[in-house]
């Protein structure tokens, strides 16, 4: 940090209102480095001037927060990003988190309240508006299950893949060449790895974590 007790924070806005706004709330706890409306000229500033946060909005021109949380990331490790947002958007949360945000709030937050949420974030710290909160555990949930996805054998996903789409056992056992019994004993293997007790639970799961897409059920 360039002064004592002083963070360095960059602004990603597009709201020129909006900005004018969020730099009178901050200007007196911060030194604020600079701003950009756009992911380009984002993206080069703030590898520019490294500063110790950006603050940005999801939905800017150019890619979105994001596509700046990426780019930066291939570059510089140690900068943090605070989403400061409209968007309680699923799809927006899971973006932001998947690209490395550290922290999510929604604009209705108090200029105190943002300020005490750039220090968490600064500290170590992820903090998470209560009206996202539900999509980032989902997230996290998604996140497990694919890693215990992952821990099926070849013949296991292809049994899954089938059922899930809606094969009977019979249908599968004939499509894969097996028996019925090998088939239940594959089922068995695969309830217990997955934590499931019915093909309907196992059928959402496939769905939910993308293992089957949309549009591939019979």
């Amino acid at each position: 940090m360039s002064e004592p007790d002083r963070a360095r924070v960059f602004l990603v806005e597009d709201h020129p209102l909006m900005l004018f706004g969020i730099e009178k709330y901050l200007e007196d706890r911060y030194e604020l480095v600079g701003s950009a409306s756009e992911v380009k000229p984002a993206v080069d500033l703030v590898l520019e001037r490294r500063p110790d946060l950006v603050l940005l909005d999801v939905r800017i021109p150019g890619g979105g927060g994001a596509a700046v949380i990426e780019a930066v990331k291939k570059q510089v490790s140690d900068i943090k990003f605070l989403a400061f947002t409209v968007s309680t958007n699923a799809e927006d949360v899971k973006r932001l988190f998947e690209a490395g945000v550290d922290g999510y709030v929604v604009k209705t937050t108090e200029g105190f309240q943002l300020a005490e949420q750039i220090d968490q974030v600064l500290a170590g710290g992820r903090p998470v508006s209560r009206y996202v909160a539900n999509y980032l555990l989902q997230i996290d949930d998604i996140a497990a299950a694919n890693s215990e996805l992952e821990s099926l054998t070849p013949k296991e996903r292809e049994v899954m893949t089938l059922i899930a789409r809606g094969f009977k056992y019979r249908e599968t056992a004939e499509e894969l060449d097996m028996s019925i019994k090998t088939l239940e004993t594959h089922m068995k293997h695969i309830f217990d790895k997955l934590g499931v007790a019915s093909r309907y639970e196992l059928t959402r799961l496939a769905f939910e974590t993308g293992f089957v897409e949309p549009g591939e059920a019979d």
